[in-house]
C-alpha cells in the first residue's frame, strides 16, 4: 500500500513538472500569447507550484507514516495487551464500588482486547522451499561420507536411556538420540560403551553415530505434546502424532500410522519436505534416514518402544506426492 502511494505520488509529480516546463517554454512565444492568455497562464503555473509544494508535502509525510508503522510492529502483542488489561480491571473494580454500567461495559471491553493481545501472539512462517534448502546441504554432507567411506549399510535409531534413569558418568551420552550407520548390512550394533564415547567413527563393528535430522522436530513435538513420550503407548502415539503433526505444524495433508507386530507403516501426503526425494536433488542419505518428519517419528516410535528402530524400506509415489516408509524394531 506504502509502495502504491508513493508510485503515485512521484507519476504525478512528474506529470505536473512536465506541465510545467511546457508552460515556461511556452511562455516565451509571444507571438502566440495574448494578454488574457498570458494572465490565464501566470494563474495556472502559480497553481501548478503550489500542488508540487503539496506534493512534497505529501512525500514527506508518508515517510513519517512509514517510520511510524515500523515502530509500531516492533511493539510486542505482550505489552499492548497488558496496558488495555490495567484499566480494564481498574475499570471493573470501580464499577462494583461506585455501581456503574458504564463502567463495567468499558471494563469488560478492554480486558477482552488485553487478553485478545497477550494470549494471540503473532506467528511467524516460513516458506516450505526454505525449509528444503536448509535440509538440503546436511543430506549433501552425510552423502560425500558415505561414498568416501564406502558404506552400505542401514541407519539404526537408538533411543536414549530415560532422563530420571541414574547413568554412570561415562555413560551419559547414552541420554542423546542418535543414529548409527553401519558400514555393511551384515554388521550388528555397537555396544553400549562404544556408542557412549560420542565419537563420530566407530570400529567395532564400524560405521558413524550422527545426530537424526529430526531431532528438532521431535523436540517441538514432545512440547506440544506436553507428555513424556517414554511412558506413552506404542498405538495412542500412532493415534496422537499424525493430529499434532496436521493440526498443529501442517507438515503434511495427511497422515497415516498403522503399528503392526515389530513394525509401524507411515503414509504422508504432500509432505514439506516432499522435494529432498526427487530425483533432481537424488539424495541417497534420504532413504535410509529419512525427511526430517520421516526422522522425527523414527525417534518418537524409538523413545516410545524403547527398541533400536531402523528404517526398513521407503517407497515414492511417481507424482512425489506420497511417502510410504516401513519401520521395523530391533531388540534394544
Amino acid at each position: 500500500m506504502e509502495n502504491l502511494i508513493t508510485k503515485y505520488l512521484e507519476t504525478l509529480k512528474d506529470s505536473l513538472r512536465y506541465l510545467f516546463v511546457k508552460n515556461m517554454s511556452s511562455d516565451k512565444n509571444p507571438k502566440t500569447k495574448g494578454t488574457e492568455e498570458t494572465e490565464d497562464k501566470s494563474a495556472e503555473l502559480t497553481t501548478t507550484q503550489y500542488l508540487i509544494e503539496t506534493i512534497k508535502q505529501l512525500q514527506a509525510e508518508v515517510e513519517n507514516l512509514k517510520l511510524e508503522l515500523r515502530k509500531v510492529k516492533r511493539v510486542p502483542s505482550g505489552k499492548i495487551g497488558v496496558v488495555l488489561m490495567v484499566p480494564g480491571v481498574l475499570s471493573l473494580v470501580f464499577s462494583i464500588f461506585y455501581n456503574s454500567q458504564v463502567l463495567a461495559f468499558m471494563g469488560l471491553g478492554l480486558t477482552f482486547w488485553g487478553a485478545l493481545f497477550l494470549f494471540v501472539r503473532p506467528v511467524g512462517y516460513v516458506k516450505s522451499d526454505l525449509l528444503d534448502s536448509a535440509a538440503i546441504s546436511s543430506y549433501s554432507t552425510i552423502d560425500r561420507i558415505i561414498k568416501d567411506l564406502k558404506y552400505k549399510g542401514k541407519s539404526y535409531y537408538v533411543p536414549p536411556y530415560p532422563k530420571e534413569v541414574y547413568l554412570p558418568e561415562y555413560l551419559k551420552r547414552l541420554k542423546d538420540m542418535i543414529v548409527f550407520i553401519s558400514a555393511d548390512s551384515g554388521s550388528g550394533m555397537p555396544s553400549i560403551e562404544e556408542m557412549a564415547k560420542g565419537t563420530f567413527l566407530l570400529e567395532n563393528p564400524k560405521g558413524i553415530c550422527v545426530a537424526p535430522p529430526g531431532l528438532g522436530l521431535l523436540s517441538q513435538f514432545e512440547k506440544e505434546l506436553r507428555a513424556d513420550i517414554t511412558k506413552i503407548e506404542l498405538n495412542e502415539l500412532c493415534e496422537s502424532l499424525p493430529q499434532l503433526i496436521l493440526e498443529n505444524f501442517q507438515l503434511a495433508k495427511e497422515i497415516e500410522m498403522k503399528p503392526k507386530e515389530n513394525q509401524v507403516h507411515l503414509k504422508i501426503f504432500d509432505s514439506i519436505y516432499k522435494n529432498l526425494y526427487s530425483e533432481k536433488e537424488d539424495l541417497k542419505s534420504v532413504h535410509f534416514l529419512g525427511c526430517p518428519l520421516v526422522s522425527a517419528i523414527a525417534c518418537s516410535i524409538a523413545k516410545t518402544t524403547g527398541k533400536i528402530v531402523t528404517i526398513y524400506k521407503d517407497r515414492v509415489s511417481p507424482d512425489g506426492q506420497t511417502i510410504e516408509v516401513l519401520y521395523r524394531f530391533l531388540e534394544g
